[in-house]
């Protein structure tokens, strides 16, 4: 059996080797994904893993034409929690825009719930605003 700290810990490599196969099949066949601070015209809550990979996609394909590429993660801290299925991950997201060669940081705080090596939910907890003005500045608006 897989522990979620384990699931977790693939989730964040497959995010930044850009692989969207990897990250999709980390979910059960009917997993949620949620993002309860989702701006305007972006998923709040996607179930399955076909609605998973049909809404990350384009916010993927986005990521990487805007020259967005992630660098790593520090630090990292996992909470265990009282349920074995359940931990509370917060991190910070290093990333580099290819092109200008400005680096980012971002903020997150995920919520898993795990159950035979498959995440049954995901609670993303980041900060769209932050998103927003930083791809701003980096079209040098």
């Amino acid at each position: 059996m897989t522990a979620p700290q384990e699931v977790f810990q693939r989730a964040l490599r497959s995010v930044q080797d850009r692989d969207l196969d990897a990250y999709v099949e980390l979910f059960a066949d009917d997993g949620t994904l949620e993002f309860p601070f989702a701006p305007p015209g972006a998923p709040q809550r996607m179930q399955g893993r076909v609605e998973i990979r049909r809404s990350l996609g384009p916010l993927w394909q986005r990521a990487r034409q805007s020259g967005r590429r992630v660098t790593g993660y520090d630090p990292v801290v996992v909470h265990q929690t009282t349920d074995p299925e359940v931990i509370v991950a917060e991190f910070t997201l290093h990333g580099m825009v290819e092109d200008r060669g400005d680096s980012y940081r971002m903020s997150y705080v995920h919520v898993y719930r795990v159950r035979d090596g498959r995440i049954l939910s995901l609670r993303d907890y980041w900060d769209p605003l932050a998103l927003a003005a930083r791809d701003e500045a980096t079209r040098g608006g």
